[in-house]
């Protein structure tokens, strides 16, 4: 693939033995963010077809939005949420279930969910995550090697901190 400078980011040849295609001309897979839909017609008959596309990462899904930002709808099964804003979720439920008396520590939270203690505490610390941190996990635009336990492990109080850590 090569990007709108023209660095070759990768390439792959398909067909036996890495020759071309079945009919013997190579393909390539190039993908831009920006430019227009276009299609060339080389001399030996072979097409060139140029899409600008993103990718946009969907936990450890991929999907494709278009330079303007319209996408495809979701599949039905690309709805289902990441692992990062189910953890998001429970945390905010187990801290409300504190709140409000339903339980009276979160050890107690634990044994009702029938989970680690630190686990439960780890996941209770995302609830004091600044707000763009939040937008950026249930957006899915959060950097991708930020991951769960870099959120949930000894969490800054201060949100300055805690998007210098998400790299935000």
């Amino acid at each position: 693939m090569t990007n709108s400078s023209g660095t070759n980011l990768d390439s792959r040849k398909a067909g036996p033995a890495g020759t071309g295609s079945r009919d013997g001309a190579r393909s390539e897979i190039l993908i831009d963010k920006t430019g227009q839909a276009e299609v060339i017609t080389a001399s030996d008959g072979s097409l060139t077809v140029t899409v600008p596309i993103r990718i946009k990462r969907r936990g450890s899904r991929k999907a494709v939005a278009l330079p303007d930002g319209s996408a495809m709808q979701p599949r039905p099964w690309d709805d289902t949420p990441t692992p990062i804003q189910l953890a998001l979720a429970r945390g905010h439920r187990w801290l409300a279930m504190v709140e409000s008396g339903e339980a009276r520590t979160l050890s107690e939270v634990a044994e009702r969910e029938g989970m680690d203690r630190a686990y439960v505490s780890r996941m209770v610390n995302l609830t004091t995550l600044a707000p763009d941190i939040v937008a950026a996990i249930l957006d899915e635009t959060l950097p991708p090697e930020v991951t769960l336990f870099d959120l949930a492990s000894g969490t800054p109080l201060l949100w300055e901190e805690q998007r210098e850590r998400a790299g935000l």
